[in-house]
């Protein structure tokens, strides 16, 4: 037979050959390190796969990176993992039952349910780690065999591995109709046969470096009303030297936790009476109101209007909006006087409503319509996640209500505000265009249209962005703004969203200058995105070490010894004076101790005040992880600082 090479080159082999036969006949260093195949443009297959005459081909790879549907390479090796960990857990604790392990983003799980009376732990992954190695070093291939749905139900009946039988029984049951399933596939490592679809590296000794990570508990098929089995997490790498790094990282992120941070530096904390409810302490309200009135000015600078909207809304608003059939289980719903009312999730419905209860005309428009509203989500238990996913936030959020040939300038102008705002925190924002989901409102016509609008703005700035199908709001296209931390970890920020469907569910006009109604066009905007999921992640970006004009305490004044108390004490009451936020450490410790003290609270800059700075009306200026950097009058400082705040300067027009 004859295969085609990525490069168009043609490779002759054997009838009957294989991915590993082509890897072979292609060289020796190839075949030590290929893990799958892909023919034909199609999904990744074991190297064992049967070629034919025609067939087009490319040996997957560590180095591949051109697999589809979003996979890497990583994937097969964390999937073989998992397997590896079922198989030494297996032999380590007799009894256990079996559920599901893939691979996922860094890592892979594997989900078990242990004998009554055993328990496993992270103090059990030592000799685990020991029994998976040891079938990794023993280089077990991984052999695929399609058996009848029978021989495969018979198995696991007789296995006691009821969750496998369950999953069988459901892939018959869900099956086309058109197409009934008879096959189902197994793999099998050493003495270990799993339930899988596959694909499989060829054998266990791929897997060059791993790690057991941790424990949680997980309720099988994800329901709080069935077993909750035990999941182990782990990840693995095609090196030690990747798994160092990658266990390096973990432990910084760790070190930067939002969560870990948040109480440290006195920001916040959370409480069981409120779940996903933040509960900010006095520095975390600085912080916050600092965000909210920089947002306020730079909107009114941009020719915002700020509006207040409702908390609780009828019902019937969220019927006309579309929210009660497509969000309803994500809203706090509540009833009086025989009407149901829900919480706003989010404040669009509400200003859409609002711009209905007046009169517009053309000449009103765009109407730049702003709120920092408080907004509650109904989040699952298990998803809330310090600020980063809450269910009582507040947003950046905005509507403008625009005519069909305003949308350009205004989607443009929303870019060019949020490129300001990330400026401020030396963020560089990637674009995305997010296209409509399968669930929607709106005709495909109206989808089209938004859409290519959406394009055009892009486009006409000059904007590089990627497309990302199927991911916009249920009414309609989006462009979302995401960025890379320090960490590496991409987060969304942003997001500006055309609607044409809104404006239509609520019968929206203005007064054209044909004297004729016209519906406007709505477009959705927040930049910060929440509040809340921003400090967050600027909290873990900055590992708490917020720029000066942003930082809850700006300065602390630092006496050399009670004698120069009231002096320390002049200078606080100066610098506040001028708008500093200041503390004073008067506190009977040495001064060396106050700077350690200062620096473990990310203060940025610490003032001693000893007798040299007292009579001259001066401060020793020490900057947070850069020590000293000179002596300069009390007045001079202050202005320094009041200088690099953002709202005492002019903010650039929209």
């Amino acid at each position: 037979m004859t295969v085609t090479l990525p490069d168009g080159n043609q490779l002759e082999l054997a009838d009957g050959a294989t991915g590993a036969d082509a890897a072979a006949a292609i060289g020796e260093g190839l075949a030590r390190v290929a893990l799958a195949i892909k023919r034909n443009g199609g999904p990744v297959q074991d190297l064992s796969t049967p070629l034919e005459d025609g067939d087009r081909i490319a040996i997957v790879t560590p180095k591949s990176d051109d697999l589809p549907d979003g996979e890497t390479p990583l994937d097969l090796i964390r999937h073989d993992t998992a397997h590896v960990l079922a198989t030494a857990v297996l032999e380590l604790y007799p009894g256990v039952k079996i559920s599901i392990g893939p691979a996922i983003e860094h890592g892979f799980y594997y989900d078990f349910e242990f004998p009554e009376g055993v328990t496993s732990s992270d103090a059990d992954f030592d000799r685990i780690e020991q029994k998976m190695r040891e079938h990794i070093k023993a280089d077990e291939p991984f052999v695929r065999e399609d058996v009848s749905v029978e021989a495969a139900l018979e198995r696991f009946r007789a296995e006691d591995q009821p969750y496998k039988v369950e999953l069988i029984e459901d892939l018959v049951k869900n099956a086309d109709p058109a197409h009934p399933l008879d096959t189902v596939s197994l793999y099998t490592n050493g003495p270990f046969t799993d339930l899988c679809r596959g694909p499989h590296a060829p054998s266990t000794k791929r897997i060059k470096a791993f790690k057991l990570q941790s424990v949680a508990g997980a309720y099988w098929r994800g329901d709080a009303n069935r077993t909750q089995l035990t999941r182990i997490y782990g990840t693995a790498f095609f090196s030690k030297e990747e798994l160092e790094e990658h266990l390096r990282r973990l432990e910084e992120a760790r070190a930067r936790d939002h969560r870990r941070l948040g109480p440290q530096l006195g920001l916040f904390t959370f409480s069981d009476v409120s779940p996903g409810s933040t509960f900010w302490l006095p520095h975390g309200t600085t912080l916050f109101n600092e965000l909210v009135a920089l947002n306020r000015r730079m909107q009114r600078d941009r020719g915002y209007v700020e509006v207040k909207t409702p908390q609780l809304y009828d019902s019937e608003l969220w019927k006309t909006s579309g929210h009660w059939g497509k969000y309803r289980e994500h809203m706090f719903l509540t009833q009086t006087e025989g009407h149901e009312y829900g919480l706003k999730p989010m404040n669009c419905p509400g200003h859409a409503h609002l711009f209905g209860l007046q009169r517009w005309s053309y000449r009103d428009l765009p109407l730049r319509m702003a709120e920092p509203g408080l907004l509650h989500r109904n989040e699952p238990s298990g998803t809330l996640h310090g600020l980063l996913r809450v269910r009582h936030f507040a947003q950046d959020d905005a509507h403008v209500f625009c005519t069909e040939d305003q949308i350009q300038h205004e989607v443009g102008a929303c870019l060019d505000f949020a490129f300001d705002i990330y400026r401020l925190f030396d963020i560089e924002p990637t674009l995305e265009l997010s296209t409509r989901p399968d669930q929607r409102i709106g005709d495909d016509a109206l989808w089209d249209h938004a859409e290519g609008a959406l394009h055009s703005a892009l486009e006409a700035r000059g904007l590089p962005f990627t497309v990302n199908e199927g991911d916009g709001a249920f009414y309609g296209p989006k462009i979302d703004l995401h960025f890379e931390d320090s960490l590496g970890r991409s987060w969304q920020l942003g997001t500006v969203q055309l609607d044409y469907n809104m404006p239509e569910r609520f019968g929206l006009t203005y007064t054209g200058a044909d004297n004729a109604d016209h519906q406007p066009v709505m477009i959705h905007r927040a930049l910060f995105g929440s509040f809340e999921r921003f400090i967050g992640i600027l909290t873990e970006h900055l590992a708490g070490e917020f720029p000066a004009w942003l930082a809850p305490v700006q300065a602390i004044v630092l006496p050399l010894n009670d004698e120069l108390n009231d002096r320390a004490g002049e200078v606080l009451a100066e610098l506040r004076a001028a708008g500093v936020r200041v503390e004073l450490d008067d506190r009977t410790e040495s001064v060396g101790r106050k700077i350690r003290d200062a620096e473990l609270r990310k203060v940025p800059f610490m003032l001693v005040v000893g007798r040299r700075e007292a009579e001259e009306g001066t401060v020793s200026v020490r900057e947070h992880g850069r020590g000293d950097t000179g002596t300069v009058p009390v007045t001079e400082f202050a202005e320094r600082v009041i200088g690099e705040t953002p709202l005492a300067q002019p903010a650039a027009a929209g």
